[in-house]
């Protein structure tokens, strides 16, 4: 059995900014650490993760948004399928 993270960034009238899946328990708290410093200290939260994702939400923005961090057991085979989908689309 193998846990996934996700992180959901939604905003009430624009809708989702972010949502990102992590497998490794250090990627998800660092990401989780890396917005509760920029809403604490009032920093905008830009993020590229070196890829194929540049996420740039401004502080007043980030400040009316629902941050969810949320951990769920998946088997396996159901997180092989999800890796399967992610390099197909």
């Amino acid at each position: 059995m193998a846990y996934q993270k996700n992180i959901t960034i939604t905003h009430p009238t624009m809708g989702n900014f972010v949502s990102e899946t992590f497998v490794d328990d250090v990627q998800f708290k660092l990401f989780l650490q890396m917005i509760h410093a920029c809403i604490e200290l009032d920093k905008d939260l830009t993020y590229f993760n070196g890829k194929s994702l540049l996420v740039h939400i401004p502080t007043k923005v980030l400040k009316e948004c629902v941050v969810l961090g949320k951990s769920t057991d998946v088997t396996l085979s159901e997180y092989a399928i999800g890796k399967m989908s992610q390099i197909e689309a």
